[in-house]
């Protein structure tokens, strides 16, 4: 999406600029940027963004935003539009990605204080990268806590080998059934074990689904109600764009996330 979006933006930068001294001069050297002038960059930017895959929630959000920044702004003549533009679109996303910033250490750690295994779930569709990213939770975690793996996803040809080396080349215990065992029994077991062995984490992999697969969604919804987990964690990947956002949304509505993790963030 950023790499699509860059190339977009460039394609702006004469265009903005060619509009940057339409304006209304100061003394001093200065213009005021007018209303007339930041729409017409805002109609092509919300263009430019649209076509990047940015969901249109956003999009308007980041033009009132920008609207807000750049109406009545002085700048100096000859200062090139564009980049204030760009400038100002950095500091806005930043802005909305911060927003609602979930702090996952400081929740693991006060969490723990309640003296039992914290039961981490990851959710999502097929091929995104869950199993990987459980594995790169796990070694996050082992710096300071100790973990145990669960293999939940009893559905996936080679999804319990997968895990499975992922938790030898970790050192890491992996709670495991045969193909096609409720997941929910091993999920279960791994919280039994973690509590036997005074195990800090349980990190449970999940068969990724859509959500028309009525059998899988009713598993995931077995599996919340029976191991009861302090987090359910969404992943997808970045480069899937609106759809990884109406996925999310589908998973929330189906079964509730506190979390998401996109991955393949270098793809694009």
């Amino acid at each position: 999406m950023f790499k699509v979006l860059k190339e977009k933006l460039r394609e702006l930068k004469d265009k903005v600029d060619g509009i940057g001294e339409k304006v209304s001069a100061l003394a001093g050297g200065e213009v005021i940027i007018g209303e007339d002038k930041v729409e017409e960059v805002l109609n092509d930017l919300e263009i430019a963004l649209l076509e990047s895959d940015v969901a249109f929630e956003v999009v308007s959000e980041i033009r009132e935003k920008l609207k807000e920044r750049l109406v009545g702004r002085r700048k100096k003549i000859g200062e090139s539009l564009y980049n204030i533009v760009e400038n100002e679109l950095k500091a806005t996303l930043l802005e909305i990605l911060e927003r609602n910033r979930f702090d996952f250490d400081d929740f693991v750690s006060r969490r723990l204080m309640e003296k039992k295994p914290l039961n981490i779930i990851f959710v999502g569709v097929n091929g995104t990268g869950k199993t990987t990213t459980i594995a790169k939770v796990a070694k996050r975690l082992m710096d300071r806590y100790s973990v145990v793996m669960a293999a939940g996803d009893t559905f996936r040809a080679g999804a319990i080998e997968q895990i499975e080396e992922h938790s030898k080349r970790l050192g890491i215990r992996l709670i495991k059934h045969n193909p096609g065992s409720d997941p929910t029994a091993v999920i279960f077991d791994a919280l039994k074990h973690a509590e036997s062995k005074g195990i800090d984490i349980v990190l449970a992999d999940t068969a990724g689904r859509m959500h028309t697969k009525k059998n899988l969604l009713d598993q995931l919804e077995k599996i919340k109600r029976v191991t009861k987990p302090d987090l359910v964690i969404f992943v997808d990947e970045s480069i899937a764009g609106n759809d990884a956002v109406e996925r999310a949304r589908m998973f929330n509505e189906m079964i509730g996330i506190h979390g998401s993790i996109l991955t393949k963030i270098d793809a694009d």
